[in-house]
């Protein structure tokens, strides 16, 4: 047998769709809404895997606490942003070299992102501007931000030997995506 459980979770974030391109006889017209700077009400649900039950459960539902807690310090809140994104010269302008990102002024973590070094910046408001960006390498849409935290939770949960099967994420209450392993 396999037991499969699923937590859920919310956070607010704003991201750009840079790569949206539509089919005008799909879509209706040709509004690349996306590609605006824009914000979304998220909710995850992560879905839990076992094989053997450990003291009659697949695991605590307290084990994903330190989930919930990451996505309020790093994603809630926060404008997720591709470092390959053309305007990411622009928005990051203090944090960009030859129209690049400037490495060498943030810090990387393990879970595939980088934050600004804050030190560069003595503007309050800029501080403020800066603090709030998460930057990636992918285009951060439902389906990249999806696989990202099926990514970092299954590694972490892996631990406990407990598989994370899948994600489903929630961009807005009618539109979402579901990633498996």
């Amino acid at each position: 047998m396999k037991w499969v459980i699923d937590k859920q979770f919310d956070f607010c974030y704003g991201h750009r769709v840079w790569s949206q391109e539509l089919n005008v006889e799909f879509s209706l017209d040709s509004c690349l809404a996306c590609r605006h700077l824009h914000g979304h009400q998220g909710k995850i649900k992560i879905y839990l895997e076992n094989d053997n039950l450990q003291n009659g459960m697949v695991t605590d539902f307290k084990h994903l606490n330190w989930f919930k807690e990451w996505l309020d310090n790093v994603l809630d809140h926060k404008f997720i942003i591709d470092k390959n994104d053309p305007l990411f010269f622009d928005l990051m302008s203090h944090y960009s070299k030859d129209g690049k990102m400037d490495e060498e002024k943030f810090f990387y973590f393990d879970e595939g992102y980088w934050l600004c070094d804050l030190q560069y910046i003595d503007n309050k408001a800029l501080i403020e501007k800066y603090e709030g960006m998460v930057v990636v390498d992918f285009v951060p849409t439902s389906e990249n931000i999806s696989a990202w935290l099926l990514k970092i939770a299954n590694q972490k949960m892996q631990k406990l030997g407990v598989n994370v099967v899948a994600i489903e994420f929630w961009e807005t209450p009618k539109s979402h995506c579901r990633v498996e392993i």
